[in-house]
């Protein structure tokens, strides 16, 4: 019973996924996180996280590592992201914000993917913005005034404290906290979204010698 869930499960996705890339339409499934109030302390730690102001750079142990997945990362998202330059600044920041969150720099591209196919100034029809798709009440709860959500570095940190504040909250569920980074908690399709795009497209083993 278990398996065939599984499977009817990942049939759906690739179904989804199929009929999307048809049409010419990107897989989108951006939604809205959901406004929970926060214990004083949690928004306080949640506050300090989003002023880093540190520049974003390659957390690796050598240079090596960091050129060999950044080079990669690079060619799988050429295609998305043509720009050299851009890419460049893109990834190093997402494995900035993604280490400093305790997330693994994939996953967070796998997220990214799947909220808005890595188009900056994408809005979902709840109001969610950016790359990650965040919603602009987080400023009021978290930020400050003037932050841009279609900023690359704000949007980025933003996804990653919120993702980290949900994994936190979930006890380390991922599945779950998935399910509440896009406010569809108790529903498998998002979070089978994004672990197929993780997996599926963005998973690094790092470099072989």
């Amino acid at each position: 019973m278990i398996c065939q869930r599984l499977l009817t499960s990942r049939l759906w996705l690739t179904t989804l996924l199929g009929a999307a890339l048809a049409a010419g339409t990107p897989p989108v499934f951006s939604g809205s996180q959901a406004y929970e109030p926060l214990a004083a302390s949690v928004q306080a730690s949640l506050q300090r996280a989003v002023s880093d102001r540190a520049a974003p750079r390659l957390v690796f142990a050598s240079q090596l590592d960091a050129d060999a997945w950044l080079g990669e990362m690079s060619r799988r998202l050429e295609q998305r992201m043509p720009d050299p330059g851009e890419r460049e600044e893109f990834l190093t920041t997402v494995h900035y914000e993604a280490t400093r969150a305790g997330l693994d720099p994939q996953l967070v591209l796998g997220v990214i993917q799947v909220e808005s196919n890595f188009r900056k100034y994408a809005v979902s029809r709840a109001g969610a913005r950016g790359f990650m798709q965040v919603m602009p009440f987080w400023i009021d709860v978290i930020g400050i005034g003037d932050h841009n959500l279609f900023h690359l570095r704000t949007n980025l940190r933003y996804g990653c404290v919120i993702l980290r504040h949900y994994l936190d909250l979930e006890n380390g569920n991922l599945f779950r906290a998935l399910g509440r980074y896009n406010g569809s908690l108790g529903s498998n399709g998002y979070p089978n979204l994004v672990l197929a795009a993780w997996r599926g497209n963005w998973s690094y083993r790092g470099r072989t010698i």
